[in-house]
């Protein structure tokens, strides 16, 4: 399915976005491994999400549904977990084959995970030598690609040296050290998200953190809990830069995570320009969380770098756009993880913008973008890559012409109604 988009005349209106992707992830992964019932309300709807749920169902976990975002998960236990019937699919997801590998590595029986023809283009070398090192028996296609063949069981912990800032690895790293004996600690170089981290509490795990280093203990037995998944700022993001370049633009965003690991974006945008108030700020699933008012604002480029980065990894695609109407010369770099995301989003950026009439320079590790530049519609390819698709779409609401996002459907991978709330937004038919 392709999407036309021309540009709009207003940009404003009050939204809800899908419940965070990472959050949701952890949530139905925890509760599917706790002792009890869990109720997980606020999930998020896209493709990705649903790929965890499912691999979970094939490994014996009860979901229901009892409402679009709210589901009921009857949890395993931590030794109640069933050999799969078949290779496990984890779609486009890399968090789903990251993570639930960890939690396989654990398990006294062997599975294969897998996933569609992008996600088994991304390295997965990452996690395979912690969970080796930690005991796991594990074989990959070449290169460290899935699928992934895991024989898990006698676990030992291990101190990890993170070489790459992950969240995902993080993650699958101390999940694994839950099922492993004695202590297992991961230490970061630079922070990245702390979901993990901040959620176990919630089910009963003590996790030690000192300074960038976090632990847990083998053997912590997870017990229900409900859990109500806030507003993914990611998908958030792409709301906000549009109501901060379309003129008169203005958006409010209700009950946003703003999780200081995944916040980096909006204080960016607001040191660019862009006018951001904050209000009803309170605690919710041990993420603290907010409603956000964003507005027009005249905006300058800023260089992102360095230990930033890992905060707004995700939002570059649309970074990226917000460049092209900032005044000046706006640098992203030490950014070369995007090269082995869903595709090679610096490679996908620096095209798609010079497609537009862009002034982009393309470098192993980012871009620098001169702007304001007038841009012109195009034809975008995606790639399948959902954050191209949504950020090419704000694009589109500040070019001349019509602009067609070829293949529009994948932005359902987080997504589902985006281009619904999109044109609401902005008027368009």
């Amino acid at each position: 399915m392709n999407e036309s988009l021309h540009k709009c005349d207003r940009f404003s209106g009050q939204i809800n976005v899908p419940g965070d992707k990472s959050i949701s992830h952890r949530a139905l992964m925890f509760a599917g491994i706790a002792q009890g019932t869990s109720t997980i309300r606020g999930l998020a709807t896209g493709r990705d999400v649903a790929s965890t749920a499912s691999c979970l169902k094939a490994l014996g976990v009860e979901i229901t549904k009892s409402a679009p975002d709210t589901v009921r998960v009857r949890g395993a236990g931590e030794q109640g977990l069933t050999r799969p019937a078949a290779v496990l699919d984890a779609g486009n997801s890399g968090t789903t084959i990251r993570l639930l590998s960890g939690i396989l590595a654990g398990q006294p029986f062997r599975s294969t995970i897998t996933g569609d023809r992008y996600l088994c283009r991304r390295p997965m070398s990452r996690i395979i030598e912690p969970l080796q090192q930690m005991g796991a028996k594990i074989s990959s296609a070449d290169n460290g690609l899935p699928p992934l063949e895991i024989e898990g069981g006698a676990l030992h912990g291990i101190t990890y040296r993170l070489p790459v800032a992950s969240a995902q690895v993080k993650s699958c790293v101390l999940l694994a050290g839950l099922f492993a004996s004695g202590r297992t600690t991961v230490v970061e170089k630079v922070p990245s998200r702390d979901h993990t981290e901040r959620m176990l509490p919630l089910l009963g795990v003590v996790v030690e953190k000192e300074g960038l280093s976090v632990s847990v203990e083998g053997g912590a037995r997870l017990s229900a809990t409900d859990i109500d998944v806030p507003g993914d700022p990611s998908s958030a993001a792409f709301f906000a830069a549009a109501a901060a370049i379309v003129p008169g633009g203005r958006v409010r965003i209700d009950n946003l995570c703003l999780n200081p690991t995944r916040s980096a974006f909006f204080e960016t945008l607001a040191r660019m320009g862009a006018r951001i108030e904050k209000t009803n700020e309170r605690i919710q699933a041990g993420e603290p969380v907010a409603d956000l008012i964003v507005s027009q604002g005249e905006l300058s480029a800023c260089t992102v770098d360095g230990a930033i980065l890992p905060s707004l990894i995700d939002e570059v695609p649309v970074l990226a756009v917000l460049a092209t109407q900032a005044n000046g010369v706006t640098a992203i770099r030490d950014a070369a993880e995007l090269r082995v995301k869903e595709t090679d989003r610096i490679r996908a950026l620096s095209e798609s913008l010079s497609r537009m009439g862009a002034r982009v320079r393309e470098f192993p590790d980012g871009l620098e973008i001169e702007g304001p530049t007038k841009l012109q519609a195009a034809t975008i390819e995606t790639f399948d890559d959902h954050r191209i698709a949504m950020a090419f779409s704000v694009a589109a609401l500040v070019a001349s012409g019509e602009t067609v996002i070829e293949n529009a459907a994948c932005a359902d991978i987080s997504f589902p109604d985006f281009y619904l709330t999109l044109r609401q937004l902005a008027g368009l038919s």
